[in-house]
């Protein structure tokens, strides 16, 4: 089996499935799924890795058994992601199903590909799992919960990406998990050394009747209607000193982060783009994933657990009340966030759970905002300080990544291979995109 874009053709050599090193005893073999995985979203969501040929990388067959049996190794300790879906979705049935681990090759160089992925990270597609462009409402809950390909290039560099269903694991538990396996990898750690995280969500946090709680879920637009592209952009450590000065430390009362000025930069453009397009300025809905494990301070309990325990703030542009100055977008960010976390920061599991619960009514589930063609939604999610860059399996640290499900809008921030400065994969509609990549801040402020 083969595909192909641009002269690139990949091909799938062989496909099995990896299974825990040791079984999984009786009493872990039914997973209680949480709350926090009942709202997450229902989709597959694929990342890659790029590394390229060094001294140590000849992905001989024995490179290619160290790195099933350490993947089998951490399975053991991380046993929900090698089962299925039970029927009633509320969990997971953990019999050792397996990993579906594929195999395939690439007929360019590495260095060659990334060229062009650099110029055109579309290109990276190429490297997703290929069974994740066939997952629909029709097979989502039959099909693995993780895939992982392995691509070789012909000068011996290599692509590593994982798709992961997002009910099983959020963005924190992912990386941990990429993490942590390069290091059993590449340092051969034992079994009996591999704990790293916890499994009871499902018991503090236990599955509720939605139907009481949340408004409907609005249907997530399908991919291919959708017809989103992407660019890679990057700001040097001297332009994110520019952009403090732009945005001005008094106007905001406060010292702004890095990344709420990027997202600041990046949400106006993108609302620019948006009155270009249309004519008028719209209402705008971000909403900021976040990672609640250290900041529920009345359970210390949950913060390594597995699994989906974040919250989405949602930030709302109102043309009218909100001004477009720079300034006023980190500040509505700021404000917002800060919000949503002294909202969810409860004593009780339930009042934590109804909390997040009136925040999505109010927002992302609200016919007038989430479910309204006059609101222009976008996620911006950040990923810096999480440790993607020590994902080192043996072959020194990647190169390039790529993220995303190409489901929505999304801007991804993350630390910048080069240590210097931050990279942002920005997904958004092909003629919203074209007006974006044109806004003089993007242009000022960014490299493409």
């Amino acid at each position: 089996m083969a595909f192909q874009k641009e002269n690139m053709e990949i091909e799938i050599i062989s496909t099995k499935f990896i299974k825990p090193s040791s079984p999984t005893p009786n009493h872990l073999q039914n997973y209680k799924l949480s709350f926090f995985d009942q709202v997450s979203d229902e989709t597959h969501l694929p990342l890659v890795f790029f590394y390229p040929p060094t001294n140590n990388i000849n992905f001989s067959s024995h490179h290619e058994e160290q790195l099933e049996q350490s993947l089998s190794r951490i399975l053991t300790h991380v046993y929900p992601i090698s089962g299925r879906f039970n029927e009633d979705i509320n969990s997971i049935s953990c019999q050792d199903q397996g990993v579906k681990f594929i195999k395939a090759k690439m007929n360019s160089k590495l260095n060659e590909f990334l060229d062009k992925a650099h110029k055109d990270v579309n290109l990276s597609l190429l490297c997703w799992p290929q069974d994740s462009w066939n997952v629909d409402p029709s097979n989502l809950f039959t099909m693995p919960l993780v895939i992982i390909q392995i691509t070789e290039f012909e000068c011996g560099g290599l692509a590593l990406s994982m798709s992961h269903m997002h009910m099983t694991m959020d963005g924190y538990s992912t990386f941990n998990f990429i993490n942590e396996w390069s290091k059993v990898c590449r340092l051969k750690i034992p079994l009996e050394k591999i704990d790293f995280m916890s499994f009871d969500l499902g018991n503090v946090f236990p599955t509720r009747d939605l139907s009481k709680l949340l408004l409907p879920r609005i249907p997530p637009v399908d991919r291919l209607e959708c017809k989103l592209v992407a660019k890679r952009l990057y700001i040097n450590e001297d332009s994110i000193s520019r952009l403090r000065e732009k945005v001005g430390g008094d106007l905001c009362k406060f010292k702004p982060s890095r990344v709420e000025m990027i997202m600041a930069l990046l949400w106006r453009a993108v609302i620019r783009a948006s009155e270009k397009k249309h004519g008028y300025l719209r209402r705008s809905l971000m909403n900021i994933p976040i990672n609640l494990r250290t900041r529920l301070i009345s359970l210390p309990q949950v913060e390594k657990s597995f699994g989906n325990l974040g919250v989405d703030a949602p930030i709302k542009f109102i043309p009218g009340e909100n001004k477009m100055e720079l300034h006023e977008f980190v500040t509505l960010i700021h404000n917002a966030v800060k919000e949503t976390i002294h909202t969810c920061d409860k004593t009780s599991p339930e009042d934590i759970v109804s909390a997040v619960s009136n925040i999505y009514n109010e927002s992302f589930l609200a016919q007038d905002w989430g479910g309204n063609d006059e609101v222009d939604r976008i996620i911006s999610s950040s990923l810096c300080k999480f440790p993607i860059q020590e994902a080192d399996f043996g072959w020194g640290k990647p190169c390039l990544m790529h993220f995303g499900s190409r489901h929505g809008q999304v801007c991804w921030l993350y630390d910048a291979e080069c240590g210097n400065g931050i990279c942002v994969q920005v997904d958004l509609k092909e003629d919203n995109m074209n007006l974006f990549e044109c806004d003089n801040d993007i242009k000022d402020f960014f490299q493409f």
